[in-house]
């Protein structure tokens, strides 16, 4: 028996538990655990199998329920993967972060309706992960922030999964697409030069008793295509039908992409002003 090899995998071995002891201990002590890849869907094929998965940050010790937000990520619908808005860490809220079934492999229905069973899981686990049900806030950048509007807005895709759409806290799409989706528009030979609003579209259902509107978009004139003047009108329509609580933020000097990080802080500071956290 090689004793000196033996001695050397005992400390290797020791070296590694220590390791491992204090890394532990380190996230231990920041106070937040994170879960991955979580299936969402009762869907059983393939593509939803691989797709309809979320992640979840959450703080492990606390008081009382934290608020939620629901993020999707962007990407045009064609493309994308879910990750937590950075801003938002260590910041005392749950943050669920949901991958979905993408354009063109599958249609604008089934890409909605894979969201709405992801915000459905939700509202029915959400306090596992000491998130508080009645402080749920759907968000996204971009292709996030439409669906956020769409689920949001429109309550066929929540009534199917027996969730009352008005019992969300709040939606704020940051610079979502207000008019009916691009990507969706082009599967069907739209061009993006071409406006549509029909029932993929956002202001195809304002309405007076929708939760909180929190709009956010980049410079008008540095944003994509017509990107502000979307939200605008949107917050002008829902204004006309009596909704009493819709803003929209402009961010001068950021385009659609960089729009992002500020479009963040101004959710964070929608979170904290009204949740107290």
């Amino acid at each position: 028996m090689d004793i000196k090899a033996s001695v050397h995998r005992l400390i290797n071995t020791i070296g590694i538990i220590l390791f491992l002891c204090v890394y532990h201990l380190g996230n231990a002590q920041d106070g937040y655990a994170t879960i991955c890849d979580l299936c969402y869907t009762a869907k059983s094929d393939t593509y939803a199998q691989s797709r309809c998965k979320l992640d979840i940050y959450y703080p492990n010790q606390v008081d009382s329920l934290c608020p939620v937000v629901v993020w999707f990520h962007g990407g045009g619908l064609t493309s994308g993967e879910k990750s937590f808005p950075h801003r938002l860490k260590n910041q005392k809220i749950t943050l669920v972060a949901v991958n979905y079934r993408l354009l063109p492999t599958v249609n604008i229905d089934d890409c909605l309706d894979d969201c709405a069973e992801a915000v459905a899981w939700v509202f029915n686990h959400i306090t596992q992960y000491n998130g508080s049900p009645q402080e749920i806030i759907l968000s996204g950048h971009s292709a996030g922030g439409y669906i956020s509007a769409m689920l949001g807005l429109d309550k066929r895709w929540l009534t199917k999964y027996d969730i009352e759409c008005d019992s969300i806290a709040a939606m704020v799409p940051v610079t979502g697409q207000m008019i009916s989706h691009f990507s969706y528009r082009a599967m069907n030979n739209i061009s993006n030069l071409q406006p549509t609003i029909d029932e993929y579209a956002p202001l195809f259902h304002v309405r007076k008793d929708a939760p909180p509107l929190i709009l956010i978009s980049g410079d008008r004139d540095l944003e994509l295509f017509g990107r502000y003047e979307e939200n605008a009108y949107m917050r002008r329509m829902m204004q006309l039908v009596g909704h009493k609580d819709t803003v929209l933020y402009e961010i001068g000097g950021h385009g659609h992409g960089p729009v992002g990080d500020p479009g963040q802080y101004i959710l964070l500071s929608y979170i904290k002003n009204r949740f107290h956290v």
